[in-house]
């Protein structure tokens, strides 16, 4: 799945990648989590453009966001036919720019974080669906749900699940939807090559959505893990020892 992902390109860098009309100046993020708005770039009027949307979707029949779950993924092997999705990936395909994401895997019964990055550290497009929900107020929000697609090679041993990326070449045919039609675009819906991506643990500092600086992509070491390790250890039970009065054990056992 996809969790929490990083974007830390310079904005003008990805404005020539993915080819939008406007020029937004945005700072780095480095744990940018569901709920949160993000960027995303679409098609419209065969012009390509940068929107801020919030991630977790909504379909537009949901009448309560309270009384529905949260979905930050679509899985690729049912977009179709998921109420939720079905005409989102016919309508309303999107990319949503990065640098890479977080996943977790559990060693020694601890589960530690890992930052996955392309292997040439290029910025990526996951695949994404959005749709506006429509509040009984009027009230309007622009959602996305990151696509993933299930693991294969490498990225399988860290999960089972791995968000899809659209590489450059495709970005045309993914975002245009004027077709009506998601067939084309079906065969795009997969895991990343094998060696295509590549990883490193990281601090567990990434756990807490209100830290977002640099040091998050910092590589573990050995100092850092047993930092870590020992902020996990629970301070001992400080026993308070009072002067005591009584007489000296007379060797009878007495109770008080």
């Amino acid at each position: 799945m996809c969790g929490r992902f990083v974007i830390t390109s310079p904005p003008a860098a990805l404005r020539q990648m993915f080819g939008y009309e406007e020029q937004p100046n945005f700072p780095p993020r480095h744990n940018i989590a569901p709920t949160q708005p993000i960027s995303v770039i679409l098609l419209d009027h065969d012009k390509r453009h940068f929107r801020l949307m919030r991630w977790g979707f909504m379909p537009a029949w949901v009448k309560d966001p309270r009384n529905f779950t949260l979905l930050i993924n679509a899985r690729s092997e049912t977009v179709r036919d998921k109420p939720a999705f079905k005409n989102a990936i016919r309508r309303r395909r999107v990319l949503v720019p990065a640098d890479g994401y977080y996943e977790w895997q559990v060693i020694d019964g601890r589960k530690r974080p890992f930052f996955i990055h392309r292997s040439d550290r290029a910025p990526l497009g996951f695949a994404a669906l959005a749709e506006t929900w429509m509040g009984p107020n009027g009230e309007e929000v622009d959602t996305v749900a990151i696509v993933t697609a299930a693991a294969s090679g490498d990225l399988a041993m860290l999960h089972h699940r791995v968000p899809v990326t659209i590489r450059p070449d495709d970005f045309s045919l993914w975002l245009d939807c004027r077709s009506d039609d998601a067939d084309e675009v079906m065969r795009l819906l997969v895991a990343p090559r094998e060696g295509e991506f590549a990883w490193y643990e990281v601090s567990t500092r990434v756990n807490t959505v209100a830290n977002d600086d640099e040091q998050l992509l910092l590589p573990m070491t050995e100092e850092m893990r047993a930092a870590e390790d020992a902020q996990r250890k629970p301070a001992k039970k400080v026993v308070s020892r009072k002067t005591s009065t009584a007489p000296a054990d007379d060797g009878q056992g007495s109770l008080f």
